[in-house]
């Protein structure tokens, strides 16, 4: 599978959410490491997987969504 990988501003824009409310409220509280973000090479640079997030927005946070990583 194909995933769009976006970056804080990036996603910012899609969600019209500001990218400081997207890094201090929303990450790890709502969007987690390895479901809907990565951080690749074990680098400091986060990148949002588009489709997790979306499919999040739209359903919610599940129990089945957390333990499956979907």
């Amino acid at each position: 599978m194909n995933y769009t990988y976006l970056t804080t501003e990036e996603l910012s824009s899609v969600i019209k959410y500001d990218k400081r409310v997207i890094r201090e409220q929303l990450k790890d509280s709502v969007l987690f490491e390895g479901i809907h973000y990565i951080r690749p090479f074990g680098g400091r640079k986060i990148l949002f997987i588009w489709e997790r997030v979306e499919e999040e927005m739209l359903n919610g946070v599940t129990t089945n969504s957390l333990v499956t990583g979907i």
